[in-house]
């Protein structure tokens, strides 16, 4: 009888457990500028100090981003600086006389106070996960920053299978160098030079999750939270100007203390669209999976940035 007590004490003591790992994750069907707002106070983290809202702002061209107007309410709420690298790979933004005039294009510097966190130099940071990358090379603006609100726009990526808050986090807040040390996972930071060394394609998504997770333990727990938006999904990123058209409806907006929970929660919202005359999610799904896009998510998780267990709270 003492054997069986202790047996069910047990059971009922790692189902505890098990329960306790679950990360939240709010969700919202509705797109607009208050539910965002809605969806971060969701979380109970306040904003504190100088405060980053780390977006894309979007190649030149392309359409697909997360509009100044969409995202004002909640950048004024936290009294936010939108915070953006220079890219690698050309284009309207590796330049910073050219990423400002996108900038500017976009409509950004006209409602917000943006930072290129890279214009004038960049800095290293240390890595947990020293598989590929020893170091993140990062905007030398980073220390300006005590607080992070990472604002994913959540799409299709040509290299990255697709780009949510893990991405938004690693690429988005590497300089151009770092975008090289991350894409050639460690081989080099030097572009064009890193554009030979992309492959194998793991190492590069493995060093992604490497770098989000230094952003992570830079900001350190209860200074960064995680929102992707589900719209104008391409499956083609931010960073492409003449991306793909949208063939998924919007879907809404999900938000966590936790990034891979948050990433998760979008990729299975993807997965659970059937094809109907609106859409046709097959194209971004075999994306994903040609990149093996998933093993960011999977990798962040091993190396201890999160869980894949989550409770979806719609709002």
């Amino acid at each position: 009888m003492k054997k069986l007590l202790l047996s069910v004490f047990i059971m009922a003591s790692a189902l505890c457990v098990n329960a306790q790992k679950q990360a939240k994750v709010f969700f919202t069907k509705e797109i607009t500028p208050e539910s965002l707002v809605r969806i971060y106070d969701a979380l109970g983290v306040k904003a504190h100090g100088h405060v980053g809202v780390k977006i894309s702002t979007g190649e030149l061209g392309g359409n697909n981003y997360l509009k100044p107007t969409l995202i004002r309410n909640l950048v004024d709420k936290v009294n936010g600086t939108i915070i953006e690298c220079c890219t690698a790979y050309g284009g309207s933004r590796q330049d910073v006389s050219k990423h400002w005039e996108t900038i500017h294009e976009h409509g950004f510097d006209s409602i917000f106070a943006v930072d290129i966190m890279d214009e004038h130099g960049d800095l290293r940071i240390p890595v947990k996960d020293k598989k590929w990358i020893k170091y993140d090379i990062v905007g030398d603006h980073l220390p300006n920053y005590n607080f992070c609100i990472n604002l994913a726009h959540f799409k299709g990526h040509a290299m990255g299978g697709f780009g949510g808050v893990l991405k938004n986090q690693s690429i988005g807040f590497a300089s151009t160098a770092g975008k090289g040390y991350i894409h050639s996972h460690g081989v080099t930071s030097k572009v064009p030079d890193a554009w030979q060394y992309t492959q194998p394609q793991d190492a590069f998504l493995e060093s992604m999750a490497a770098a989000a997770q230094a952003i992570a333990e830079y900001f350190g727990e209860g200074n960064i939270v995680y929102i992707n938006v589900l719209n104008n999904i391409s499956i083609d990123c931010d960073c492409d100007a003449h991306p793909h058209a949208p063939e998924i409806e919007d879907i809404g907006i999900v938000a966590s203390t936790d990034p891979i929970a948050c990433d998760q929660a979008a990729y299975d919202l993807i997965y659970k669209i059937k094809k109907d005359e609106k859409n046709n999610p097959e194209p971004l799904r075999k994306r994903i999976e040609k990149q093996h896009g998933y093993h960011i998510i999977e990798w962040g998780e091993k190396i201890g940035m999160g869980t894949t267990k989550y409770k979806l709270i719609e709002l």
